[in-house]
């Protein structure tokens, strides 16, 4: 039982908390002119980490990342940047959006000078989101991203050179690229629902705001990702940059519980595309994309299809490659794909996306219909509950590089192996218990909820098995 000193003294100290964010918030506000300064030393690194090592040979096999330019490039971005950039979404919102990222600091740029033509219906499909990222993540893997600098180079190149032409064309002043468009806009909307500190925005004093000052010109606020602030729940959308921070008195950087938004947000505004997202897309597209290089199911799936072509004399998928930009081919470095290495590759992804993305939906729809009558709307919201196991799979294995180009430069942790199960088995809690608080709010009875997460929970169990087998055999 607490006692009444004891409750003074967490109220203080929750009261130092809020002050301290308010200002944080506020800070960010009055120094919007030094944040974009920062922005571009981020895309002054940003572009060298990209550029120059496609300007240098390939690293030899004596290379360290201390030694070599290119390997240290490749530690820096695949290593650190974009696996901690996921966690920073994690845990302070998409702060790296609104604050440091490189190609949000461009398009915003360039979108001062645009032409301001209207937004067109096919840049504001809600596909995107989910199309962009499978399509990235494939193709990445299709010509080695994580390995060699030229296809970073493209991949990147390109999304930075269409983020610059849509901010010419369409939204002046605003992000429309990442709005609508960006490959990981989508992953970051959906991740920064577990961020402990949002904007809040209070409504009532938003609209009282205007009465004793209805002599003075309003604060103006431009809120470059066109975000509807006054009608903000969640934190999903906003880019976290401050500017907003004291409008009308109602705008404020808060505390919040991590599950507050998917429990209680997320429900009321639906988005299929976000459950095609989590479920095809993380939990599928970008786990397969992990698995496939030590995978003994793809080496059989293309044993099997490559005896059956020399079989009968096809031997062109066999001994075809293409170019490195559409298939890795380094024959110096023994690393070529052929025809048939890539048709496999496609293949295993999708598959594997449908098949996990599948599961996993199938276990949420039973769960869905064990709460009470069919509702699509409830089902979009228990899917939402594999948001955790879905953030702590990807950043598992983006890190795999970060210990892979550690250990092959002789540093190991012995951490690392004890972290990973803990990171794995604290998402899988955190997602199960996210499913029940969610069923709290569909069905008060027991027995309902209870055999809801049955299902929940051999979801749950599938997507950690396969992010397990990455690090574990069993």
């Amino acid at each position: 039982m607490r006692e009444p000193g004891d409750t003074l003294a967490l109220s203080r100290s929750e009261g130092r908390i809020d002050a301290a964010l308010h200002e944080i918030g506020d800070w960010l506000m009055r120094n919007q002119r030094g944040i974009r300064a920062t922005q571009w030393g981020v895309v002054v690194v940003y572009l060298g980490l990209l550029i120059i090592p496609t300007l240098l040979p390939l690293p030899g096999g004596a290379a360290h990342i201390w030694t070599n330019v290119t390997l240290f490039a490749q530690f820096v971005f695949w290593g650190l940047w974009w696996p901690f950039v996921l966690l920073s979404t994690v845990l302070v919102g998409r702060m790296w959006c609104g604050v440091l990222c490189p190609e949000g600091s461009m398009t915003e740029t360039m979108s001062r000078h645009s032409r301001g033509l209207a937004i067109p219906r096919w840049v504001r499909w809600k596909g995107w989101p989910f199309v962009a990222f499978a399509a990235t993540t494939i193709y990445g893997q299709m010509v080695s991203v994580y390995q060699y600098p030229k296809p970073a180079l493209v991949i990147l190149g390109f999304s930075t050179v269409a983020a610059i032409a849509t901010a010419a064309l369409w939204g002046r002043n605003k992000r429309v690229w990442c709005r609508f468009l960006c490959p990981v806009s989508g992953v970051f909307k959906v991740l920064s629902k577990l961020a402990p500190v949002h904007f809040r925005v209070d409504t009532r004093a938003w609209d009282n705001w205007k009465k004793p000052h209805a002599r003075s010109a309003p604060q103006v606020v431009n809120c470059a990702p066109l975000v509807p602030i006054r009608t903000m729940k969640g934190g999903s959308s906003c880019h976290m940059c401050g500017r907003c921070s004291g409008y009308r008195g109602a705008v404020t950087l808060a505390r919040r519980s991590p599950n507050h938004e998917i429990v209680h947000v997320a429900g009321a505004d639906p988005r299929p595309v976000e459950t095609m997202l989590i479920l095809f897309g993380l939990l599928g597209v970008a786990a397969a994309a992990f698995h496939w290089t030590s995978s003994a199911y793809f080496i059989a799936i293309k044993q099997t299809i490559a005896e059956f072509l020399v079989e009968y004399g096809v031997m062109w998928p066999l001994e075809w490659t293409a170019p490195w930009w559409i298939l890795t081919d380094y024959p110096d470095l023994n690393d070529s794909m052929s025809l048939l290495d890539g048709a496999v590759l496609v293949g295993y992804l999708v598959g594997m996306a449908v098949c996990v993305g599948g599961l996993v939906a199938a276990c949420a729809a039973l769960a869905t219909r064990l709460l009470g009558r069919w509702s699509a709307a409830r089902f979009h919201h228990l899917v939402q509950s594999f948001i955790p196991l879905a953030a702590c799979g990807v950043f598992l294995g983006l890190s795999m590089t970060t210990v892979s180009l550690l250990r092959n430069d002789g540093i190991v942790f012995g951490f690392v192996e004890p972290l990973r199960a803990a990171l794995l088995i604290g998402a899988a809690s955190w997602s199960i218990w996210l499913g029940w608080q969610i069923s709290a709010l569909y069905s008060g009875v027991m027995i309902r909820r209870v055999a809801a997460m049955l299902p929940l929970g051999v979801a749950v169990a599938v997507s950690g098995a396969v992010w397990a087998t990455l690090f574990w055999r069993f």
